[in-house]
């Protein structure tokens, strides 16, 4: 599975460096002089970072062979992309990946199935978007408090949701 860990924004400058909108916790890494970045379009790619730098909080990229603001502006909104596989295990027993988030199926504590988690939206307060049958998406705010479990392994994600969460309208 593909993970988007930027996305290609305008040009800066005339020499041909791009701003990138980040989109990982690790942008020192995945953006570090030398670092080859698969695209998507994948014909935008594959790019070598040759300089990496900040300025006024966004994050500048100089690559390899992209010379002038007009290659540069070809480049926009290009994703850049990691395969989930390379990604390395978090040490943390309590932080997850979205990936191995989106696709649980969701119960309550009480093993009544809810729907599925389809996204992971992170707004200050990381919310667990759970796509349901016949009913509007639900989001969760994802803590302890609410996801008591997560058991990768049998998929399943357990919502303890307080009166009212869960309780959204039918789709007619």
């Amino acid at each position: 599975m593909q993970l988007v860990v930027g996305r290609i924004g305008r040009p800066h400058g005339v020499r041909g460096e791009v701003t990138v909108e980040v989109r990982t916790d690790e942008p020192d890494l995945r953006f570090a002089p030398g670092v080859t970045l698969v695209t998507d379009p994948a014909t935008a790619g594959p790019l070598t970072v040759e300089r990496a730098r900040w300025h006024k909080g966004i994050l500048l990229l100089t690559l390899a062979g992209v010379e002038g603001r007009e290659a540069a502006e070809a480049l926009r909104d290009t994703l850049l992309v990691v395969d989930s596989t390379d990604l390395p295990p978090i040490e943390d027993p309590d932080e997850f990946h979205d990936h191995e988030l989106i696709g649980l199926t969701v119960v309550t504590t009480e093993g009544e199935r809810v729907g599925e988690v389809s996204d992971v939206l992170h707004h200050g307060q990381d919310l667990l978007v759970v796509a349901r049958p016949s009913r509007d998406e639900a989001y969760v705010p994802f803590v302890k408090a609410l996801v008591p479990e997560i058991d990768l392994g049998k998929g399943i994600l357990v919502v303890d949701a307080p009166p009212g969460l869960l309780d959204a309208a039918e789709v007619e």
